[in-house]
């Protein structure tokens, strides 16, 4: 498999929601490239999860050790596990050994029953996992409606292993530590850092292709905080984000941290001149119009913040 440099990749193409499905032999929506030595990741759509797509928006992303590989996300559905386990067999006699979770979300965690059927741990943050039972029914259903026989096999199966600030394994050649850095897109969001190659799998405390959703649940204040006090401390060279190409620390600095300030500003501005709601939703987002997902997302993000911000 091919080495593909990082910041070759930083500066190419960007994955375009428009693009159709990159590998129609398989449910994957692109082949997995391997991005430094022993790392590969399966670059999803970096358009909402779609029956095109089967739920593959986001990284899949695995760690070759030499003793074992270690995946990232449990995937969308089972289908789309077993076509990620299927390109691990490809490029390895490794067995799985672990997998984890990177947040509580649908395309973390639906393929999580094809793992465990494989007799393989699935480790999560315990509040991924309190997300999960809670809502873990609610997801199922929406990727069944846009899915459909697509998400056949696919049964609710939340992590079988929790941790709260750290779980760190040493597996072949590599040093993997899962942290949980802080407050940040969604709860139980985890990094796994690779300390001797200086590369994060950030998951979605880190965007750069497309733009980043505000959940209700997402408070951008704590998120910043995270940010300048935990993931900044990396001190990354690479950085594979939860969605969109690897890259680089600059680039998701630029379209994470420098949305969520820019946002803020834009939003403060407007509550400081006294306006409302209803013209929140549309104060200027150009400077980030060229990002994926803008469309769907910008409005929505503003009328959030704007609903934290009233308060803060």
């Amino acid at each position: 498999m091919r080495w593909i440099l990082p910041f070759l990749i930083a500066t190419g193409a960007h994955a375009s929601e428009d693009i159709a499905d990159k590998y129609p032999g398989s449910l994957l929506y692109d082949k997995p490239v391997e991005f430094i030595p022993g790392v590969f990741s399966a670059i999803g759509a970096t358009a909402p999860p779609t029956y095109e797509n089967a739920g593959h928006n986001n990284n899949l992303s695995f760690i070759v050790t030499g003793d074992g590989v270690v995946v990232i996300n449990g995937g969308a559905a089972y289908g789309l596990a077993k076509a990620l386990h299927d390109e691990i067999k490809a490029i390895t006699d490794q067995p799985v050994k672990l997998v984890f979770n990177e947040n509580g979300q649908g395309h973390a965690v639906l393929g999580n029953n094809y793992w465990t059927e494989q007799g393989v741990p699935i480790v999560a943050h315990v509040d991924a996992a309190m997300e999960v039972a809670e809502y873990g029914g609610s997801i199922l259903e929406s990727m069944k409606r846009y899915n459909r026989d697509q998400a056949e096999g696919t049964r609710l199966q939340g992590p079988t292993e929790t941790f709260e600030d750290a779980y760190v394994v040493e597996m072949g050649d590599f040093r993997i530590e899962a942290r949980y850095l802080g407050p940040a897109h969604s709860p139980g969001d985890i990094v796994v850092w690779l300390p001797d190659q200086s590369l994060v799998i950030s998951g979605d405390v880190a965007f750069h292709e497309r733009m980043l959703p505000i959940f209700e649940h997402t408070y951008t204040a704590d998120w910043l905080e995270t940010w300048d006090t935990a993931f900044e401390a990396l001190g990354a060279t690479y950085v594979i984000p939860g969605h969109g190409h690897p890259t680089n620390m600059d680039q998701v600095r630029r379209y994470t941290k420098g949305y969520l300030e820019y946002l803020r500003e834009q939003i403060g501005a407007h509550i400081d001149a006294g306006g409302g709601l209803a013209e929140a939703y549309y104060v200027d987002q150009s400077p980030y119009a060229n990002l994926d997902t803008f469309e769907e997302l910008a409005t929505k993000n503003a009328g959030r913040v704007f609903e934290q911000m009233e308060f803060e």
